[in-house]
């Protein structure tokens, strides 16, 4: 039984103190983000949560003492840098989870630029905002975690996904090799690809949400998830997995399926 974990190590050093260990999440005021701040909260970690919503973010400090808003535009660039050198001042940071995110569905016949510039600009740069902050604090140290909330939507193109899917597709090959790089050099790198969950992002979907999760659910699955060491966190399994076998359907099948499940 021992000779498993010798042949599949964990990719990760697994986290499972949280205890003392400093964790600033971009895109908790509500969500995944929220509920992944909160879970931390309760097992130590000094929590630092920013988003736009200053208020929300205030209420999160009320309810959970000790933690710390820091309200940003994660899509500008100077406002990031001034946060993390504000946070860097105040010691390392251990853990950096990027969960900053906008969707709306759209179809190639309605397509809307400007909409598809708005994913681009808080699903991606914005997680690069952070990287060009925190990275080279990282680096010096030689120790700490990043984490890219990304989805299931990036596996491949999925109806309704023209603006979403490809920023989510970029976040992924973004982790893959970010953890190339920076895993030698003792910082983790972790992908995380919800299915479903309840957040004011889906609120506006018109479609049945298989699977559809709470976020203390999803927070629950991403923290069990950081203490395995894993590199991709997804979750509801009994959806993700569905969608990873589409990663391998040959082009004639995938979009056959496609076709009958969303004409």
């Amino acid at each position: 039984m021992k000779l498993f974990p010798t042949l599949f190590p964990a990719l990760n050093r697994p986290m499972k103190d949280w205890r003392g260990k400093t964790v600033w999440i971009v895109g908790a005021s509500s969500g995944i983000g929220e509920a992944t701040a909160a879970a931390l909260h309760a097992l130590g970690a000094r929590v630092i949560v920013s988003a736009r919503q200053a208020q929300a973010l205030d209420g999160f400090v009320q309810r959970h003492p000790g933690s710390q808003a820091l309200a940003l535009d994660a899509t500008y660039r100077p406002a990031v840098q001034l946060a993390a050198a504000q946070l860097l001042a105040q010691g390392p940071l251990d853990c950096v989870m990027y969960c900053a995110g906008h969707y709306s569905a759209m179809r190639a016949d309605a397509l809307d630029l400007q909409d598809m510039l708005r994913h681009l600009e808080v699903n991606y740069i914005g997680a690069l905002h952070v990287l060009d902050a925190v990275l080279p604090a990282m680096l010096a140290r030689g120790t700490g975690h990043i984490s890219l909330v990304g989805s299931v939507a990036g596996y491949r193109g999925l109806p309704q996904s023209l603006a979403y899917g490809p920023t989510k597709a970029a976040l992924i090959n973004l982790a893959e090799t970010l953890y190339q790089d920076l895993r030698p050099r003792g910082i983790g790198v972790s992908l995380i690809n919800p299915g479903f969950v309840q957040t004011p992002l889906t609120a506006g979907n018109d479609f049945s949400m298989p699977a559809l999760l709470t976020p203390t659910q999803a927070a629950s699955a991403i923290v069990r998830g950081w203490a395995r060491g894993a590199f991709e966190i997804h979750f509801p399994k009994r959806f993700t997995l569905w969608m990873q076998a589409l990663r391998i359907l040959p082009d004639r099948a995938f979009f056959f399926l496609m076709q009958r499940v969303a004409p």
